[in-house]
């Protein structure tokens, strides 16, 4: 495996999903473990996990299909 793979860089504290919210409409997050993510429903966005800190930019995120 490489360092890039989302199985390595995935993992976050679960006392940290607990309080974080999507910044752009400030609802929840679901984790999406084997993708890495964070993915907010309401907004369509999926945020990336880096070496198990979640980057929370919107301008960061991927945007999720339909």
């Amino acid at each position: 495996m490489s360092a890039d793979t989302p199985a390595l860089t995935a993992e976050i504290d679960p006392r940290l999903l607990e309080i974080l919210v999507c910044p752009v409409t400030h609802g929840p997050l679901d984790y999406d473990r084997a993708a890495g993510e964070l993915i907010s429903r309401q907004a369509k966005l999926a945020y990336p996990i880096r070496d198990g800190v979640p980057i929370m930019l919107p301008e960061e995120a991927r945007e999720l299909e339909a």
